[in-house]
C-alpha cells in the first residue's frame, strides 16, 4: 500500500539523538517510513511504541519484536503506554496532519481532487463526519470552523450559503459542497481555497487542535531528563500551537515570571526552525509546507 514518503526524515530523527537501549514513540506512525528509520538506530534492548488511529495503517505494521504498534489517538499516549507499563520514554516523534494514503484514497473524502461521499473521518469507527458538520451545524458554528481551522476571510459568507442550500437537499459530497460554495471560489484561487474549506472541516471532524494540544501537555511528563521532542507540521495552526508550547509551556497567554524576572517552562527548542531542501519538495511535493521543530527536556 503506497502511504507516503516520510517528510524530513533524516532531519527528524537526528533530532531524537536516539539511545542504542532507549525506549522511543512515533505517535504518528502511517506507512511506518520514520519508525523504521528508528529502529535502525536502536540495539537490542531499545524499544519503540507507534500511535496510528487509521484502521489502514494496520497493514503497514513492522515484524519486530522491538516494535509495538497501538490502534489509538496519541491524545492518549500516556494511558496507553502505561498499559505496557511505560511510565518514562527517551523521545517522541510526530508527523501531523493528514498522509498521502488518506489523501488518495477517493472515498475517505479528503481530497479536494475526487467526487466521493463527505468523511473525512481519520479513525473510521468515530461518529462525526464531514456530513455531519456540513448538514448539521448551526450556521454559526459552521462559521467559527471555517474561519478559525480553515482561516478564510469570508467564513460568514460561505457558512451562510452552506445554510441555505442544505434546506433544500442534503450536502451528500465533496462535488455537492465545491457546487454550492461556487459562487464564492476565485477561479484563481481555487486550489488553494477549496484546500482551506477542507482542511477546516477535517480539523473539526478530528477534533486536531484538541488533540495535539492534549498531546503535547502530556509530553512533559512522559520524558526522560534530556529527553527530545521532534514535530513535524504543515499549516500554521498546529505549528503555533508546537512553537508556543515549547516557548511558553501553555498555548495561550504568558507564563508567570520569577520574583527575578525569569520564567519556569519544561522544554527547550534546540536549534532553529527546519524546513525541506529544494531538493525534497521537488521529490515530493507535499513537503513544501513542512516545518520541523526539536525540543528536549530541561
Amino acid at each position: 500500500m503506497n502511504y507516503h514518503n516520510p517528510v524530513l526524515l533524516k532531519e527528524s530523527i537526528d533530532g531524537l539523538a536516539i539511545k542504542p537501549n532507549g525506549i522511543y514513540v512515533d505517535v504518528t506512525f502511517g506507512g511506518g517510513g520514520h519508525s523504521k528509520e528508528i529502529l535502525k538506530y536502536l540495539n537490542r534492548d531499545g524499544k519503540l511504541f507507534a500511535f496510528d488511529q487509521d484502521e489502514d495503517a494496520k497493514q503497514n505494521s513492522l515484524e519486530d519484536e522491538r516494535f509495538t504498534l497501538i490502534p489509538q489517538n496519541f491524545r492518549y499516549i500516556k494511558r496507553y503506554l502505561r498499559f505496557y507499563n511505560i511510565k518514562k520514554v527517551d523521545g517522541i516523534l510526530a508527523d501531523l496532519g493528514v498522509s498521502s494514503h488518506q489523501f488518495d484514497v477517493a472515498e475517505r473524502g479528503f481530497s479536494t481532487r475526487f467526487n466521493a461521499d463527505l468523511d473525512m473521518r481519520m479513525n473510521q469507527t468515530d461518529v462525526l463526519t464531514a456530513y455531519g458538520v456540513i448538514n448539521n451545524y448551526k450556521e454559526s458554528q459552521l462559521s467559527d470552523v471555517l474561519f478559525q481551522y480553515g482561516e478564510l476571510r469570508n467564513a460568514r459568507s460561505l457558512a451562510k450559503k452552506i445554510a441555505e442550500a442544505r434546506i433544500e437537499k442534503p450536502i451528500k459530497t465533496s462535488f455537492d459542497l465545491k457546487q454550492v460554495l461556487n459562487d464564492f471560489i476565485p477561479k484563481s484561487k481555487e486550489h488553494k481555497v477549496l484546500a482551506q474549506i477542507f482542511q477546516g472541516i477535517r480539523i473539526e471532524v478530528n477534533q486536531e487542535m484538541e488533540a495535539l494540544k492534549e498531546f503535547l501537555l502530556q509530553v512533559p511528563e512522559l520524558l526522560n531528563p534530556n529527553g527530545r521532542l521532534s514535530v513535524i507540521s504543515y499549516h500554521s495552526l498546529e505549528d503555533r500551537l508546537v512553537k508556543r508550547f515549547i516557548k511558553n509551556g501553555m498555548f495561550e497567554g504568558e507564563p508567570e515570571k520569577d520574583f527575578y524576572g525569569n520564567i519556569s517552562v519544561p522544554m527547550k527548542k534546540i536549534g532553529k526552525l527546519i524546513i525541506p531542501s529544494i531538493d525534497e519538495i521537488k521529490l515530493n511535493n507535499r513537503a513544501r509546507s513542512a516545518k520541523l521543530r526539536i525540543a528536549t527536556l530541561k
